[in-house]
């Protein structure tokens, strides 16, 4: 009876296998089926890699914070918002264009701490719901999104419909007399700036910590 516990020998000759040479422990065969598979995965890597790394290699990288020209300050007051239109991904023509309604703070209604990136409030018209255009209506004294009713206060609260958090921001400053505008960020219902998040990403609560900022957030 043969005894499965046996140990096998390492040697090929030891094992009977037709032109095994003596001392000899792996097979040719063997030995070109492990070469074989390791030629197709160094050719696999070779094409592989760097695609991979041209894929995710932007995700990691931070960039410069540019900032833009939106005009005199003069052109800008406390109690009405203006529109104004500039890029925000280069290269690629009026589809790396946004808007952004601008006016200065006014203290009385802006109670979030001032610096010096909110002298000027520069409020995104991408709604946080799906991403849809909103509009300021003057009369309504609101942000309004035609889309799925998303209604926002003067500030770009969230007053109403199915937003998650108030409309996001852009850092400002002023200029030698004119108004620059920067990175987008996104806020809390408080007003707390975060790193800018995707629509439909609460910011309150233990939301901040389930959607945490992309590595290529610009730096200031």
């Amino acid at each position: 009876m043969t005894d499965k516990h046996k140990k096998t020998s390492p040697y090929t000759a030891d094992r009977g296998i037709p032109g095994a040479f003596e001392g000899e422990t792996v097979t040719r065969r063997r030995f070109m089926n492990v070469t074989a598979q390791g030629l197709g995965g160094v050719a696999v890597a070779a094409f592989a890699l760097p695609a991979l790394g041209f894929a995710i290699g932007p995700v990691f990288e931070r960039t410069k914070m540019q900032w833009q020209d939106l005009g005199p300050l003069g052109d800008f007051n406390d109690e009405e918002y203006i529109p104004r239109v500039f890029t925000i991904v280069n290269g690629i023509g009026e589809a790396g264009k946004t808007t952004a309604y601008v006016r200065l703070r006014n203290p009385e209604i802006d109670t979030e701490p001032e610096d010096q990136y909110n002298r000027v409030i520069a409020i995104s018209t991408r709604c946080n719901h799906l991403g849809c255009a909103v509009r300021f209506t003057p009369a309504a004294g609101k942000f309004l999104c035609p889309c799925h009713g998303g209604v926002y206060d003067f500030r770009g609260l969230r007053e109403g419909g199915p937003p998650v958090r108030p409309l996001d921001r852009f850092y400002t400053r002023i200029e030698n007399g004119t108004v620059l505008v920067g990175a987008r960020y996104s806020v809390n219902s408080e007003l707390r700036r975060f790193s800018p998040r995707d629509p439909g990403q609460p910011l309150d609560g233990i939301g901040q910590y389930l959607y945490p900022a992309r590595f290529s957030t610009p730096e200031k």
